[in-house]
């Protein structure tokens, strides 16, 4: 029997990562090519974050609020870039690296509800310099451990020593709900090397399930909110149309009611993307 004693700590485990980085780094990239490389990465992940702040300034300004949570980047390391090589099969080459490792330069965005995630997926199709590849609607349908999110595959505008070039960031669109779930889903994997025991699998995809309800009714109770709040602000207008009194507390802006979000109908975007 192993010995969990046998197993390596965590200093011994971050020797080991930057070791395999290294090593990563000379196979994939001879001669420090790694050094330049990452650099096209970094600059489409700043054009993105900084058009995605943009229209999470609009949002606010327009509605008083925005529906993004938080927002999250990261280049994959060479040692990650070898392991899902790897798995695919595939060798460690450069060429092989560029055309089957999509997410190399990776961005997750954080919702508190799922239809802002379908609303911002709008704004980035009608984005003049973004160009969506591929679309992974695991909110829809879902992988079988329960894993939910939204995939999409962008074409980013960048440059590498000084010249024009696009670049691959996969983007990654959850609620707080499917982030926790995830990051639980992950520890395990990296806890038992992805080799999860069944009956953890299981309470896995329950959790899945539980998460998906706290979704739904979080979504049903906003849109509950939202109804009373629609129907305070007519009894105000008519009031105010009548002449009646208004008391101070009556009084207030309709963007503190109207700025959660639209009818469920207007965010619901049937979006489809043409390969």
């Amino acid at each position: 029997m192993t010995e969990l004693s046998s197993a390596p700590q965590e200093g011994e485990r971050e020797a080991l990562k930057q070791a395999a980085c290294r090593s990563g780094e000379e196979l994939l990239f001879p001669s420090g090519g790694w050094v330049r490389s990452p650099e096209a990465y970094h600059n489409a992940l700043r054009l993105l974050r900084t058009e995605i702040e943009l229209i999470r300034k609009e949002w606010k300004s327009a509605e008083g609020f925005s529906p993004i949570e938080h927002i999250k980047t990261r280049i994959k390391e060479p040692s990650s870039i070898l392991d899902k090589l790897s798995r695919l099969g595939l060798e460690a080459r450069l060429d092989e690296t560029a055309e089957h490792i999509h997410d190399i330069a990776g961005m997750r965005i954080v919702f508190p509800f799922v239809t802002d995630i379908y609303l911002l997926l709008e704004r980035i199709g009608r984005h003049s310099e973004l160009r969506i590849l591929q679309i992974k609607d695991y909110i829809m349908n879902p992988k079988p451990n329960g894993y939910r999110s939204l995939h999409v595959l962008l074409s980013v505008p960048s440059e590498l020593d000084g010249r024009p070039c696009r670049v691959r960031v996969e983007l990654q669109m959850r609620t707080l709900a499917m982030d926790f779930w995830a990051s639980l889903d992950h520890i395990l994997l990296y806890k038992y090397d992805r080799k999860v025991p069944e009956h953890l699998q299981a309470e896995l995809a329950s959790a899945a399930g539980a998460a998906g309800e706290l979704d739904r009714k979080m979504l049903s109770l906003r849109s509950e909110v939202l109804s009373l709040s629609e129907e305070e602000d007519k009894q105000l207008a008519e009031r105010t149309k009548s002449g009646s009194p208004v008391s101070e507390t009556a009084e207030r802006p309709a963007s503190v009611h109207h700025s959660i979000v639209r009818s469920e109908s207007e965010r619901r975007t049937d979006y489809r993307h043409e390969p």
